[in-house]
This record gives structure tokens, sequence and C-alpha cells, in this order.
């Protein structure tokens, strides 16, 4: 806990720890954590002992408070506090206190793996990982690196390690970007493996290697193109197609349609980088339109605000919206 001591006209806001051995992972080496933050807020920190004094325009001081707490409950909780735990605690308490929308209860919105815990990084996280916890049929839509397949693939991991579910079914549409899998060597396998790594990768970042390769030979763990779930009923199983703008409507449609008892289904995709011939109707644009406001399914759009990978990726999101939007207006 912390106890924290405010004073009005500008002066600066006062912070007291209550465990010592917390403050150092709580700073960072070299107090880097603290610099981050000043450096994001234009705020000065300063400590002495377990007493951090924060100066700089109210709001920000206030902004870079609400992320040290969540920052020391996080330690508090026995997770680990590094630079992209720090960018995550800064942006989403400056979303809190310019949206008035309010952080999650310690430990609520946490996906629980065997090789890591995976907490919300941005508000739009926090919001599609509600929507993983309490609906059966998700829609997780926005551009690269905004964590929508790694979250996916994290709370499959948590449903089947806790026994709420037996297996786990990762697909994706065969389409290429530019590319054949023909002319790939090898069997369909050896063609579609590839293609399929990056659920392989978020699936060896949640579970031991020995674990994951264990779980697919035995079937708890499927991976597989979309055309493969073609008459099959997928019961107390996750279900996860990934970039799925990729898909028809009759494919979309066919897939969601496999949903059996005690099953939870994902649906990724990106409606801004469809790869689908020209003139073809995106199956995802179309299942979110046509499935709009039915009770179990969700939809979750994620923005360049929610990109967690290098910020720089975010403003090249943001540079991309910017011209297709002016092509758009032009046309």
């Amino acid at each position: 806990m912390t106890q924290q001591v405010t004073s009005g006209g500008g002066a600066p806001l006062l912070m007291e720890f209550d465990d010592n051995r917390l403050l150092p992972m709580l700073f960072g080496d070299f107090d880097r954590h603290l610099a981050r933050i000043e450096q994001a807020l234009d705020v000065t920190i300063s400590s002495r002992g377990n007493t951090v004094t924060i100066s700089g325009d109210g709001d920000a001081a206030e902004v870079a408070r609400a992320a040290l707490q969540s920052l020391y409950r996080r330690l508090q909780g026995g997770q680990d506090v590094g630079m992209g735990e720090v960018d995550a605690a800064v942006r989403i308490a400056r979303a809190s206190a310019q949206e008035g929308f309010a952080p999650p209860a310690d430990g609520k919105l946490v996906i629980r793996t065997p090789k890591r815990h995976i907490s919300p990084r941005s508000p739009g996280q926090q919001r599609y990982i509600r929507a993983l916890l309490n609906d059966e049929l998700v829609f997780g839509l926005g551009p690269a690196g905004t964590g929508k397949t790694y979250l996916a693939v994290g709370m499959a991991v948590s449903m089947l390690t806790s026994g709420r579910v037996d297996r786990i079914v990762l697909s994706r549409p065969a389409v290429e970007a530019g590319e054949r899998l023909g002319f790939l060597p090898g069997d369909m396998r050896d063609k579609i493996d590839p293609y399929l790594r990056p659920l392989y990768d978020a699936l060896y970042d949640m579970l031991p290697p020995e674990q994951v390769d264990r779980r697919l030979e035995t079937g708890e763990i499927e991976v597989a193109p979309l055309a493969f779930m073609r008459g099959r009923t997928l019961s107390n199983a996750y279900v996860i197609l990934d970039e799925a703008q990729n898909a028809t409507p009759v494919q979309m449609k066919m897939f969601l349609t496999r949903l059996g008892e005690n099953a939870r289904m994902v649906v990724t995709g990106d409606l801004s980088q469809i790869d689908l011939p020209g003139g073809m109707t995106s199956g995802l644009r179309h299942a979110v339109r046509t499935l709009d406001g039915v009770d179990g399914v969700a939809t979750v759009h994620l923005g360049a605000e929610d990109v967690v990978r290098h910020e720089l990726v975010s403003r090249i999101v943001n540079a991309y919206h910017a011209v297709e939007k002016g092509d758009r207006d032009d046309g």
C-alpha cells in the first residue's frame, strides 16, 4: 500500500511507500523507470528513503502518481516491472485521467499462463481482456502491434491449463500476402507451418517448449488452415481465427457455426490489411456488421493508441491511416 499527501497551489505531490524492499524494482536500475515517467509526462521525480516527490503540472503529476501506484501494486502482487510495464502504466493512468475511465481492480484482468502473467497495457487491451473473460464470441479488430492475437492465445492457454477447456484450435485463412503456398517446398504441414508461425510463437511464449510440442502431438493444441474446419463441431475448445479479414463471408459463416458446447471463439483481424482479390467482401467486416447487437457477441476495436510494440509502430500506423483517409476523402 502507499500513502499519498498532496498540496494545493502547485506544490509538489508526495508519495510514501511502506515496503522499501520493492523500491529498487519500482525505480529501476539507475532510476530508469522514474526517468521514463519523467520523460513521458514532463514532470520531475525525486526519491529519498521511502518517499517520492513529484513536481510539475498538477494533472501530469497526478498521472505520474497513479502510474507509480499501479506499478507498486503490481510488485506487491509478485509480478515483474520493466520498461514495457512502465509505459503501460503511464498510458492507462493518462487515459483514466483524460477519459474518466476506471482502471481495473488489482488482479482482475491478468491472464495467467505457465510462463508469464499478462496484464493489459492500454485501455483498449483492458476492454479486450474483459470481453475475452465474459463473452463466448469476441471480435478483436485493430492494427499490428495491438496484442489482439497474443492476448487471445494467452487466454486460450490460461483456460486450457486451468481445465476450463480440453483443447485449443488456432486457425488462419490460407490467403497469402503476395505469396503462393504451392511454391513452397515440402508436404502440406511444411507449407502451412511458416504461414502459421505467429501462432506458434505466441504459444511458445506462454508454455514451456516441451509442453507445446507434447500438446501438439496429442491434439490438445491444433493449428490448421481455415479450410480444415469445414464439417466439424468444436466443443470444449478455445478456438481462434487469426487474420480473419482474409476470410470470405461464406468461410466466416462456416467457421462461426463450428462453435459447440462449452466453447469460446475469438476472431481477430485488421480491416486495413485485406489481401483478398479485388472486389471481394471481407468476411470479417460482414460478420461484425451482421452480428452487431447479438447477445453473447462482443466487438472490441483497438487503435494506434493501443500499439504496444516500439512506439514508432504507433506513429507508422497513424501515418498510414492519415494517408488512407485522405485517399478516401479525395475519392
